[in-house]
């Protein structure tokens, strides 16, 4: 009899251990195997690339939609606005009109004469710009004695480097070798009135309208040496030569 009574007790405790391992199933309080656990270095390495994971909203953190140039620098934002670089208009300032420079002649200058003594047999023209706007005188001046037939030859030796520029109120100048110091020019006579005509932006083209600067009472004496410079800046460069 005591076997059979144990018999029932064991059998009683085995169905009392399934019933509470189901109910432990049905609520969810139960154990389960999750697997072997990870080292501290893993879980730290999964945490950071978690962690490290761009944002797709936009938001700090993910991309932000702004562009940055090389060494981390933030770049300007896109604004689709094009920035333009105001257009010179050869006088060192911006844009405008009425500025733009133009040929000296003799409707914006005063043109005179000047006798030299030094050197020997040397006149000097001036022009001075009488405008209000910057001119520029090109090549050399061309020289008429009264119906003189031909054109006195430039002394190329006095080309200048740049072309002259005269600003309002400046001048330029141009010396003239009137005859031969010794005697050796031929057909030599005293002019009486002088013509000097400007060239334009090629040789010999027409460059305005000509000057007829006042000569001295008793005119001035030339020969077939009669020569010109190139217009120069300075006064000295006109006649030294």
């Amino acid at each position: 009899m005591r076997t059979a009574r144990r018999v029932r007790l064991l059998a009683a405790a085995g169905t009392a251990v399934a019933a509470l391992a189901l109910t432990a199933c049905q609520n969810g309080t139960g154990t389960r195997d999750e697997g072997a656990s990870l080292p501290p270095s893993a879980a730290t390495a999964s945490t950071a690339s978690t962690a490290s994971t761009p944002d797709p909203s936009g938001t700090p953190g993910g991309g932000t939609g702004t562009a940055t140039g090389g060494g981390g620098s933030s770049a300007a934002p896109v604004s689709g606005t094009a920035t333009k670089t105001p257009k010179s208009n050869g006088n060192g300032g911006g844009s405008g009109s009425g500025s733009a420079a133009v040929l000296c002649n003799g409707s914006n200058t005063a043109v005179t004469v000047q006798p030299l003594s030094r050197p020997l047999n040397h006149m000097l023209i001036t022009v001075r710009n009488t405008g209000t706007r910057t001119c520029h005188l090109t090549y050399y001046p061309v020289l008429r004695f009264d119906e003189m037939q031909w054109v006195p030859r430039p002394a190329e030796e006095t080309h200048p480097q740049a072309v002259t520029t005269l600003a309002p109120g400046e001048s330029g100048y141009a010396g003239v070798l009137l005859s031969a110091a010794d005697g050796s020019g031929d057909g030599g006579t005293t002019g009486r009135r002088l013509t000097v005509a400007f060239q334009g932006t090629t040789p010999n083209s027409d460059g305005g309208a000509s000057a007829t600067p006042s000569l001295p009472a008793k005119g001035m004496y030339y020969d077939s040496s009669l020569q010109v410079t190139y217009w120069q800046q300075d006064r000295g460069d006109a006649l030294d030569w």
